[in-house]
């Protein structure tokens, strides 16, 4: 898969310098989501009525493997968001589908553009850079894609390009390594109900570009006016540290620590910096209903969620690029 040349990225990401500077990112306690119920338990050894068996988390201290993991797929580097797991105890976890389709980095359509067979391998890593591939973790395969499965369904409109997410299941030897929670920022609170301009994000990406998991992971910021003819299948956010090439597929949070979106674009115009994100609500009732795993639910992270107190103000952007 294309990426943005260098030289490129850093001139998107120049125009944010000043914000960078001047917008500290200042922890505070957030409450717990009250909002749509955990689609997973989160303690480190717990079950529900239809996840009949029990998923076993490894402390969020030792897990190794985690949201904010990097992701390859036939050599393209993206970023994990959550951890979900389905009834029958498998554990996944998710990212972007465009990362699991071949294509230019302009090819936004999902519904045209084809996508990876399932089965395909995907190797889970950390510390991955553009000069090495990092340390190998786990290696998994491609479960299910929402631009495979919507091109079965013969989909159109504005899902072709919005609906963005895909699964990558993790051998159950790896599990005892696994833990839900977003490092840095805890959660998630379980499942949000969308975002609405002005509401504050909060994101963590591995960009091979960045060599992995660093100081500059931890992203927060806002929500841009809505794109009305998106349908609400996509949000588009400006934040502190933008997402880059290979930080496609990072979760977002909102700002009470619910998982709302997937981190699918990168903005060109008239905002450079800014992300398209794939509302995730959305693309997890296309999933249950075209061929993901029975019971599919986001796991709920086992730390606390905490979160910056304030977000950014910026006005619309429009004019995007994939981020892998």
């Amino acid at each position: 898969m294309t990426l943005l040349p260098r030289d490129r990225a850093a001139a998107l990401v120049a125009p944010l310098v000043v914000l960078l500077a001047t917008g500290l990112m200042a922890l505070s306690q957030a409450a717990p989501s009250e909002g749509a119920p955990a689609l997973a338990v989160g303690t480190t050894s717990s079950t529900t009525a239809e996840h009949r068996r029990v998923t076993a988390w490894a402390p969020a201290g030792t897990a190794t493997i985690h949201p904010g993991v990097q992701l390859y797929t036939r050599g393209a580097q993206c970023t994990a968001s959550f951890v979900l797991t389905d009834a029958r105890g498998g554990v996944y976890l998710g990212y972007a589908a465009h990362c699991a389709a071949g294509g230019e980095s302009t090819d936004l359509d999902g519904c045209r553009t084809g996508g990876f067979a399932r089965g395909t391998r995907v190797r889970v890593a950390t510390g991955g850079s553009v000069v090495d591939g990092g340390t190998t973790l786990a290696r998994g395969r491609l479960a299910w894609s929402s631009w495979r499965a919507m091109q079965r369904a013969g989909t159109t409109g504005p899902a072709c390009t919005g609906n963005d997410l895909a699964l990558v299941r993790l051998p159950r030897r790896v599990h005892d390594l696994v833990n839900p929670s977003v490092p840095v920022w805890g959660g998630p609170t379980g499942l949000g109900d969308g975002l609405a301009a002005g509401e504050t994000v909060l994101g963590y990406g591995a960009s091979s570009l960045r060599a992995g998991e660093n100081v500059l992971s931890p992203r927060a910021g806002t929500v841009l006016p809505a794109d009305e003819s998106a349908r609400g299948w996509t949000h588009e956010v400006l934040t502190l540290t933008p997402g880059v090439p290979g930080d496609s597929g990072s979760g977002l949070l909102d700002a009470r620590g619910r998982a709302v979106g997937t981190l699918s674009t990168l903005t060109l115009l008239p905002v450079p910096g800014s992300n398209g994100v794939s509302d995730l609500r959305r693309a997890l009732d296309f999933a249950r209903r075209h061929g993901a795993p029975r019971g599919l639910r986001v796991a709920v992270g086992t730390e606390p969620f905490t979160g910056p107190s304030t977000g950014l103000s910026t006005g619309l952007t429009t004019g995007r690029a994939r981020t892998s």
